[in-house]
């Protein structure tokens, strides 16, 4: 790859950032909720994406980037209002610069007239603030009819550094007596200046007393010096906002020596330097540069000097191929599989000789557990780069179907693998899509109904289980169990005698093909969607579960893994055989009694704790194993959380203890296996499956309704424990 391919593939990674920044920035002032800061961070981001596209030639990016980039500008001056009708036209601005961006990175040509419709629409909100049209496509650097890069022309010294856009503090710094009381840190200040250039502090000690009469809360050393910075005097002042009532600060800009408009260059090094009436004074080149303070006239101008004072500088951030992250991913996975085997090796030594490994054994597994952290928020984001699309869809479906819908949003920063985020996007439209089309009523409808006539759409995020729970909430009119099995029998999606439960028909709605849409539109009809929806989630190791309630609403909740990598885990042994369960949903184990279960005919046994009743199953039964033992009380009881705040006790023989384990899929060599979400290799070299603790809790209820119905038929239905 040449310089420049990686210089394009840096613009476009930048223009993907700059892109959600638009849409999130937006999205706040639609709602209220954005800032100048908000406007000036959007400006911001389309400026850059222009001015990128016009380094490596983009013009038609660099043409629409322009104008959409003016009419913020307008709304930056306040000539034009942040008013909701204007950002409706910005919106699907932002989606023709995303269209552009994607065509220019694809290296395909633009067609003309791309995007004419909301280049118009701009254009016509500048023509009520400006009054005229933009005409033809800028410059990148703005510099319109100009066929050359127009520079700064600059006399001054050579030594004193031109044009690097820095400027020179003096500051003094005297901590007040009180300062280290309330728990405010010198040194940190420091380090904040620090961050901002070029410091160079000396620490005055002359009122330091003898070292016996040294009080450890009370600061006796003040700091004097110089910054030279890139930023303004205003950036200096937020390092000691909150610390302005616990120390004394002056901070003092130097300026320049000022020259005059015509004064000559400076002289050569071996004639002495000219001195002029109309400047000041210019010392020899061969001296340091010096500080001339500044004149009288030029005071008026320091506030304007200030309030354009550059803004701070962006965090130091490195970009890194995905591809690499897996790979050091993959390798940490390595080392936690032979760290277990290593342990199991100095667990097996002489106690005179596993002593010292043991302890250096610990060490290691402390680091692993650190690197591995680290490398897994690598490759995490905030779920919120989803979520932070859907108001303006709801917003935009709601205009469409005549309804009235609000978006609630909990979670947005929990995180998730950046493998999931990318394939989050589109089962989270077509559910909202799905909800708004087919959920929630008409206005006119949920008054009849008896509610309000708004609908309410909740989007949340949660840790749950060893998984990322995402659930879409809606209070409309839920699924019509009738209706469904009506139109699946007309599309011979079933049988015409099919007898199913209503969680059987509910669940119909993922069929391929499977629509209740009376017409085709835009919105929904032609029955894709729901299919697709379960086929991505199950692409990830996910799952799809579906709740609805007729005439309150409908939830749908996707259980995504946490990390495709390593995990805390419980060892367990039932029988002769070895299982994991997630550490992340166990809740407590316990060794109860065998007074404390109690046997139900055609159900799970029940276990009294602390005055609730938890259902308790045997891993045995529901894995289909044979046991030998009975005894209950010289058995294990895992309580683990089953998902929605259910608890389920789960008996095992013995517990092996907690390690980390490296979680590999089976579903791509062998399929899914109900109850099971993978497997991973033990310390000793032998495969282990991973449990799954929400899908082992379904099975024991299938198993009980099934043991139930044999009951009901007169089967003798039993449950040992």
């Amino acid at each position: 790859m040449t310089s420049l391919d990686q210089l394009k593939n840096t613009f476009f990674d930048e223009c993907s950032e700059a892109l959600q920044q638009i849409e999130g920035g937006l999205t706040d002032i639609r709602q209220g909720h954005g800032s100048d800061d908000t406007i000036n961070a959007v400006f911001r981001s389309v400026h850059s994406v222009k001015g990128g596209a016009g380094i490596f030639g983009f013009d038609g990016l660099v043409g629409f980037a322009h104008v959409f980039e003016t009419v913020l500008d307008a709304m930056r001056s306040g000539d034009l209002a942040p008013a909701p009708e204007i950002v409706d036209v910005l919106l699907p601005a932002n989606d023709v610069l995303t269209d552009l961006i994607a065509m220019s990175r694809a290296g395909e040509a633009i067609p003309p007239n791309y995007g004419q419709e909301s280049r118009s629409a701009l254009e016509s909100l500048l023509g009520k603030t400006e009054g005229d049209d933009l005409g033809g496509d800028p410059a990148p650097a703005d510099f319109e009819g100009l066929d050359f890069m127009p520079v700064m022309a600059d006399f001054a010294d050579p030594l004193d550094e031109p044009g690097d856009g820095k400027q020179t503090f003096q500051i003094v710094f005297r901590p007040l007596p009180d300062m280290l009381k309330r728990s405010s840190e010198p040194l940190y200040l420091i380090r904040e200046l620090q961050k901002l250039g070029e410091l160079d502090l000396t620490a005055d000690t002359t009122a330091l007393p003898a070292l016996a009469d040294i009080e450890f809360d009370r600061p006796y050393i003040s700091w004097t010096g110089t910054l030279r910075t890139e930023g303004g005097r205003q950036q200096i002042e937020e390092v000691f906002d909150f610390v302005s009532n616990d120390c004394t600060i002056e901070i003092t800009q130097e300026q320049p020596a000022p020259v005059a408009s015509f004064a000559p260059p400076p002289a050569p090094l071996d004639e002495p330097p000219v001195a002029s009436v109309a400047a000041a004074p210019v010392l020899p080149a061969v001296q340091a540069p010096s500080v001339v303070p500044a004149p009288v006239a030029d005071a008026a101008a320091e506030p304007a000097a200030r309030a354009a004072a550059p803004p701070k500088a962006a965090a130091t951030t490195m970009r890194v191929e995905v591809e690499k992250i897996d790979r050091v991913v993959n390798m940490v996975g390595e080392l936690v599989i032979a760290q277990a085997m290593l342990g199991q090796i100095v667990h097996g030594l002489p106690e005179e000789t596993s002593g010292r490994l043991a302890q250096i054994l610990d060490e290691v597994i402390h680091h692993t557990r650190e690197l591995k952290d680290s490398v897994m928020s690598m490759r995490a984001q905030a779920i919120g780069a989803v979520f932070q699309r859907m108001p303006r869809l709801v917003r935009e479906l709601a205009t469409k179907t005549g309804k009235k819908v609000q978006l609630e949003m909990h979670g947005e920063n929990t995180e998730v693998d950046r493998s999931i985020i990318e394939r989050l996007g589109d089962p989270l439209t077509h559910i909202i899509r799905n909800s708004i089309d087919h959920g929630i009523e008409a206005p006119a409808d949920r008054a009849a109904a008896g509610k309000s006539d708004e609908g309410v759409i909740r989007l949340s995020a949660e840790h749950r289980g060893g998984r990322i729970v995402v659930e879409v909430k809606d209070d409309g009119a839920g699924i019509d169990p009738d209706r469904v099995l009506k139109k699946a029998k007309e599309k011979g999606l079933v049988s015409q005698d099919a007898v199913l439960t209503e969680d059987e028909i509910n669940n119909l709605i993922f069929l391929p093909g499977f629509s209740t849409a009376n017409t085709i539109s835009d919105i929904s009809g032609r029955g894709v969607g729901m299919d697709v929806v379960r086929r991505n989630i199950q692409d990830v190791g996910g799952r799809i579960t579906l709740k609805s309630e007729r005439g309150r609403g409908m939830t749908l909740q996707l259980a995504l893994p946490l990390t495709l990598a390593v995990m805390d885990g419980m060892v367990i042994k039932v029988t002769q055989e070895t299982y994991v369960l997630p550490m992340s949903a166990i809740v407590e184990c316990l060794r109860p009694s065998r007074s404390d279960i109690h046997n139900l005919i055609g159900g799970r046994g029940l276990l009294q704790l602390r005055g609730n009743l938890v259902p308790v199953v045997h891993l045995s039964d529901l894995l289909q194993m044979s046991s030998d033992s009975t005894d209950s009380d010289e058995r294990v009881v895992i309580i683990a959380d089953a998902g929605d705040g259910s608890r389920l006790g789960i008996i095992v023989d013995e517990l092996l203890g907690h390690q980390q384990v490296v979680v590999k899929s089976m579903e791509e060599s062998y399929g899914a296996v109900p109850g099971v979400a993978g497997a991973t290799i033990l310390g000793n070299g032998r495969v282990a499956l991973i449990l799954d603790v929400e899908k082992l809790s379904d099975l024991a209820i299938a198993q009980t309704t099934s043991t139930s119905s044999r009951a009901r038929n007169g089967e003798t239905a039993a449950f040992a424990l």
